[in-house]
């Protein structure tokens, strides 16, 4: 059986899937929107998949692969809340429809943090955030590095954000895996591609820098010193912190816990 795996395009998630066709050629790896892979494992057109942590806490029943995480302590600066007011002033908030987890980031910082429950809205990925009207815009990936929109007199990183108010990480994204599947050799491949891809962050950053229109040193920066790919206990943490706040909110149900996948066959070996 093919094995197939979701990943993000993004260049946050190019050191995790860095060798993965050399590592895993039995498997079959797609490359699309966050929130639009939380669907696919959803409904079973992936086995794993890179997604938005809060989707693991909706869907209730996924096991996480141990070791591996999008996650940051402190600035993100793929994650910004564009602002024309203070934060405790924001109405309305237009939401990058790419992840959820900022989305619920979002919400959480608004309304816990801050006491204002502001009007929402979808921001497609092919309307110019130039042209809203909301008090603030929330962009994500690629799309928020490169942003700068002028008109908004703040730009609020998130990561930072967080970190200032709980002095935790804060976790973007983990492997989430469905119930049944055992992913036999692609669970040591995708934890092989991590150690590599950490390793070759220059190469990658080299690589993808044009396309994205950033300069390539930033981008090793990005990935070596704002980034963290480890899901340790301190990310434990901010994770578990991050879903007691979005269940009390309603934005994900309760009683869900964080299990690690095991694997039910023979990892390959080096």
């Amino acid at each position: 059986m093919t094995i197939r795996v979701g990943a993000v395009n993004y260049l946050n998630t190019k050191p995790l899937i860095y060798d993965f066709e050399t590592l895993a050629p039995e498997a079959e790896l797609v490359l699309d929107l966050p929130s639009r892979l939380a669907d696919q494992l959803a409904v079973g057109d992936l086995d794993v998949a890179l997604i938005p942590v809060i989707e693991y806490f909706r869907a209730g029943d996924y096991s996480l692969l141990p070791d591996i995480s999008i996650a940051t302590r402190g600035p993100v600066l793929s994650v910004t809340l564009f602002s024309r007011k203070p934060w405790n002033e924001i109405q309305s908030v237009a939401l990058d429809v790419g992840s959820r987890t900022s989305a619920a980031l979002t919400q959480v910082l608004l309304r816990k943090r801050h006491g204002v429950m502001p009007r929402l809205q979808p921001l497609p990925l092919d309307t110019p955030a130039d042209d809203l009207d909301t008090d603030a815009v929330l962009l994500i990936g690629d799309r928020a590095m490169r942003a700068c929109l002028p008109g908004y007199d703040y730009a609020f990183d998130l990561g930072r954000e967080w970190y200032e108010w709980t002095g935790l990480p804060f976790v973007f994204a983990v492997w989430a895996v469905r119930p049944g599947v055992d992913l036999g050799n692609v669970a040591w491949a995708l934890l092989e591609c991590k150690r590599r891809g950490m390793r070759r962050a220059g190469v990658i950053a080299q690589r993808e820098a044009p396309g994205l229109q950033l300069d390539a040193g930033f981008c090793r920066r990005y990935l070596t010193d704002i980034l963290h790919y480890d899901l340790g206990p301190k990310e434990r943490s901010g994770l578990q912190h991050y879903y007691t706040l979005a269940s009390e909110l309603g934005l994900a149900p309760r009683g869900v816990v964080l299990r690690d996948y095991q694997t039910t066959s023979a990892l390959a070996t080096v």
